[in-house]
């Protein structure tokens, strides 16, 4: 039986389309940035000449990952790890810190930490559900309070002429309503707003541009295995449509054109790369039945009394 989600066939050596340097002097921190999505973001943004600084809760993740950016060319002294939790006012304070006396000061925030699983509402307790909301929508905005007086235009150890950039990672699940994720769906919701109030006020007080992107099923991740986990991706394709897996390479991608200065004129937007999925529907009929029924139903409908009362006169 085939899978619901069908991987992507693209060279897994495809080259970046922007210019190695379109990063060049722009210093990047990236919460959840050792890990899925967040590592490939700082690997390429490190790669098209950013310095970067990685926030995790997990001390030997965080290791790893500035280990392999190193091995993958990334100076060391360009790329830097530090532990501490979003969910924590007082972490989110000291690692801001830090990654501005490492490089001097701080021009684009990227808030990837998030937290997920699987679970019908009734079963989802108060706290599991405030859990996700603290680290994703709470923590999304913490780390932004935290930044912002180094992200402004004209703020602290910043010497350009425009304010900085941030960059929220979002979902798609709560554009309609998706399946025993009530919780990450409520705390999406709060992210994308977050990222349009924010893009109004500080666009408008600091020229700091704020914009999201919301990931589709992306594979080789820890959402992807506990989203669609293998004992649930077989059977699916006689109710549901055959997906394509998108790739980390394509969320960081859009990345880099937003926080670049491809992206200078975009603000408050919020990027669905997901292939068009959420646009889709299960095909409850096969297209040749589609068709059949169709001329079906027109001959019927020729035959038919229009119903429009015959005249008297």
């Amino acid at each position: 039986m085939s899978c619901v989600l069908a991987p992507s066939k693209r060279n897994l050596e495809m080259e970046s389309p922007f210019k190695p340097d379109i990063l060049k002097g722009k210093v990047a921190l990236l919460t959840g940035g050792g890990s899925g999505i967040g590592f490939e973001i700082s690997t390429q943004f490190g790669k098209h000449g950013a310095s970067i600084a990685i926030m995790g809760r997990r001390k030997n993740v965080i290791h790893d990952a500035v280990s392999v950016l190193q091995s993958l060319g990334i100076p060391d002294f360009q790329a830097v790890g530090f532990e501490g939790d979003v969910r924590k006012p007082e972490d989110a304070r000291r690692v801001v810190e830090a990654t501005v006396e490492k490089f001097g000061k701080l021009d684009i925030l990227v808030n990837a930490a998030a937290g997920n699983f699987l679970v019908p509402a009734e079963d989802l307790s108060p706290n599991g559900f405030k859990t996700v909301m603290d680290i994703d929508s709470v923590g999304t905005f913490t780390m932004c309070h935290e930044a912002l007086k180094y992200l402004k235009k004209g703020g602290s150890g910043n010497d350009s002429s425009t304010g900085g950039f941030i960059l929220n990672i979002s979902a798609t699940l709560h554009y309609t309503a998706y399946w025993y994720q009530i919780h990450v769906s409520a705390a999406k919701a709060a992210v994308d707003a977050l990222t349009r109030n924010l893009a109004l006020e500080w666009g408008t007080d600091y020229d700091i541009r704020v914009n999201g992107i919301a990931p589709g099923p992306i594979g080789d991740t820890t959402g992807m295995s506990k989203l669609l986990p293998r004992e649930i991706t077989i059977g699916g394709a006689e109710y549901m449509p055959l997906y394509k897996v998108g790739e980390k390479w394509d969320i960081a991608m859009a990345a880099i054109y937003l926080a670049s200065v491809a992206g200078k004129y975009i603000n408050g937007t919020t990027l669905v790369v997901d292939g068009g999925l959420w646009l889709t529907q299960p095909r409850h009929l096969p297209k040749e039945a589609v068709k059949q029924l169709s001329r079906t139903v027109e001959k019927r409908s020729r035959a038919e009394p229009t119903g429009i009362p015959a005249s008297k006169l």
